[in-house]
């Protein structure tokens, strides 16, 4: 088959939505497939590179930090991929990216997907004064895109569940997202260990993200003072990075939370292989790639409850959720490590195995074929010639 992958952030960039894009083109090459990409460029220009086409775009930091949205007048590119003309266009993103996926699909005959890795709702800070305002807008927005496509995969229950409530009708399938997990098989670094100045009589527990509103890290910083024992290594960055700094300071925990910073998606096992346990509080996880990965690498959750935790999590086996704060700080504290957690490590790599990118890849390439008959039921409509498409 030949595919087409849209999303509007791509490599470098580090999220959800690019892990998921990435393992799931590498997966389809491997299993024999054509697979090409179209995103956002960095800047106004456009141009193709090793299969992926990026399209100019501007600087939008002020609608989201880090997000930028598609130039005019892109013609040239988009018409060179309506000419390649695939079997599936698969869209990641809702915003710059969706449009041309939209329109591509039309103009091939070719069957539209789109997997929801974003609960809106829990983003309304950025765009809206009213929670209750903003949730309105998600739900309608969601039907809007959803209403568009063939299929919609989504990555838990819990956003099916979602879908179904926002009024969605179309086809909804929950396909997990899988990782390369023997990425994160990597043993600890005594000399990152020491650069981090982490001591090695105390449990490490570590948070691996975006450091944002709605990840609520501010909830665990605030539980440290509770805690009798332990480091909160925290790695990643964002606008919240200063109010955690100031916050952890003026609780007077500073000396035990260390800020790593970004790090790059190869030494990202790096720091799984230094901690002791996962610990994340947030509730806006469409499925919780990071929660995955620290399984992957033997660590056991410590996370605030939910409904994408739940299906990951056996309590007091690979991990523990928490509904409180005062739950947060009674299982840190009894929290086994050392030698004594060895069971929970093989327990929570275990977990993992069912999350594996070749499971992915073919769950998402059986949809594909099941799609590509449903469409081809109907007869494809011809490309009219010297139409402008966009």
């Amino acid at each position: 088959m030949k595919i087409l992958l849209t999303t509007d952030t791509w490599t470098p960039t580090i999220n959800g939505v690019v892990t998921s894009t990435v393992a799931l083109r590498t997966e389809l090459q491997a299993r024999g497939h054509e697979v090409r990409v179209l995103t956002l460029a960095g800047s106004s220009r456009t141009y193709t590179e090793d299969g992926v086409t990026y399209l100019g775009s501007l600087d939008a930091g002020l609608i989201y930090p880090g997000a930028r949205l598609r130039a005019p007048a892109l013609n040239g590119a988009l018409h060179d991929l309506a000419a390649w003309s695939p079997d599936v266009v698969h869209s990641q993103c809702e915003f710059s990216t969706f449009a041309p996926a939209r329109q591509l699909a039309k103009t091939a005959g070719a069957p539209l997907l789109h997997t929801y890795h974003t609960v809106y709702e829990d983003y309304t800070h950025y765009f809206s004064p009213s929670r209750r305002m903003g949730r309105c807008l998600a739900q309608l927005f969601t039907r809007s895109i959803c209403a568009a496509c063939d299929a919609v995969i989504a990555p838990t229950p819990k956003i099916q569940w979602l879908l179904t409530g926002y009024g969605v009708r179309c086809p909804v399938e929950v396909i997990p997202t899988g990782l390369d997990l023997d990425h994160f098989a990597a043993q600890p670094d005594p000399a990152l260990r020491a650069a981090l100045d982490l001591p090695s009589d105390e449990p490490v527990l570590l948070y691996l993200g975006r450091l944002a509103k709605e990840k609520n890290i501010a909830e665990l910083i605030g539980a440290l003072p509770q805690i009798d024992r332990g480091v909160l290594l925290i790695v990643g960055d964002g606008p919240e990075r200063p109010g955690l700094e100031a916050q952890a300071q003026a609780l007077g925990v500073a000396h035990r939370v260390r800020f790593a910073g970004m790090a790059a998606p190869a030494e990202v096992p790096r720091y799984y292989a230094l901690a002791d346990a996962f610990v994340s509080a947030s509730t806006s996880e469409a499925q919780g790639l990071t929660y995955i990965e620290a399984l992957a690498a033997g660590l056991p959750l410590l996370c605030r409850d939910d409904p994408c935790v739940r299906t990951l999590v056996t309590p007091g086996q690979d991990g523990w959720v928490y509904r409180t704060g005062a739950e947060l700080m009674a299982l840190a504290n009894a929290l086994p490590w050392g030698p004594a957690a060895a069971p929970l490590r093989q327990k929570a790599r275990q977990a993992a195995a069912p999350y594996a990118r070749q499971a992915f890849g073919a769950a998402v390439e059986a949809l594909y074929r099941r799609t590509i008959l449903d469409k081809t039921a109907a007869p494809r409509a011809a490309r009219p010639k010297g139409v402008l498409l966009w």
